[in-house]
């Protein structure tokens, strides 16, 4: 019976798909495609820092990259006013998050917003929000796209989409920092199983595998983390980024991330 279903929800993820595709074609759509190709190489040779949300982040000043390009994901808004800082970029690709988090996330001004089309039911277009076209069901998973303006693949976490875009972006070399990559899925969560999806977790108390304890506080959903299929997704990344010339380091203060060459996050920075 899982079989079936997982084919059903797969086959049913691959027509969104088409029906999103046609979406660019249309005059709004095609808007969000040359806004994509307006970034294409908008930072070529700059260094880039992707902020991850694992607790070291609690850790790195993110005041010292306040000059630099960065790209933020999910709930990266909760640091904002606390520390001042906004990266250049925010991104969302889960659909969970983007429920969840619409409203904070519609809010938000000043910021250049990358979300998949597909949230768009969520996360409302504004003069901020560039959409692109997120192919979320495929074939030979994981796949890097080198053609951002036309699409971008799922790898099981959004680090992958954003190293996706630092590549659009021009920039090399590429760094990681808050990127955990360590889970604890505590016992009093609520869980529950949808069709060709990992399980979706429902938190009774507060995150312990975020840099909030807000992050997916109590009432957030979350998906059931799959390390070796994120690791996966890494290597594939880093291959690819190799073969061009680009360069991906971790610089998280600690974690157990060891696909990529570890440097230090206070040798790449000066002091506030």
């Amino acid at each position: 019976m899982n079989r079936i279903r997982n084919k059903i929800g797969y086959r049913y993820m691959l027509v969104r798909q088409q029906v999103e595709r046609l979406w660019f074609l249309t005059p709004e759509g095609r808007g969000h495609r040359e806004r994509l190709v307006g970034l294409r190489g908008g930072h070529k040779g700059r260094r880039c820092f992707i902020i991850c949300n694992g607790p070291s982040l609690k850790r790195t000043d993110v005041r010292l990259i306040k000059g630099e390009v960065t790209i933020g994901s999910n709930g990266l808004f909760l640091l904002f006013q606390e520390t001042g800082f906004r990266p250049t970029i925010l991104t969302v690709e889960d659909p969970l998050v983007a429920e969840d988090r619409a409203a904070e996330l519609n809010a938000i001004r000043g910021v250049t917003k990358v979300f998949p089309r597909d949230l768009a039911r969520f996360l409302r277009p504004d003069p901020d929000t560039t959409y692109l076209h997120f192919i979320r069901a495929y074939r030979d998973f994981p796949r890097f796209t080198d053609q951002l303006e036309r699409e971008a693949f799922w790898g099981g976490t959004v680090t992958f989409l954003n190293l996706q875009l630092a590549y659009h972006l021009g920039c090399n070399p590429i760094y990681l920092i808050g990127c955990d990559h360590n889970y604890v899925v505590p016992e009093n969560v609520e869980k529950a199983r949808q069709a060709g999806e990992t399980a979706v977790i429902t938190s009774q108390t507060d995150d312990p595998n975020h840099f909030h304890p807000s992050y997916f506080g109590k009432g957030y959903r979350w998906h059931d983390p799959q390390v070796e299929r994120m690791e996966s997704a890494y290597r594939a990344a880093g291959s690819f980024l190799a073969a061009r010339g680009v360069q991906v380091y971790n610089a998280t203060d600690g974690g157990r991330l060891e696909v990529f060459a570890r440097v230090r996050f206070a040798d790449l920075v000066g002091s506030v």
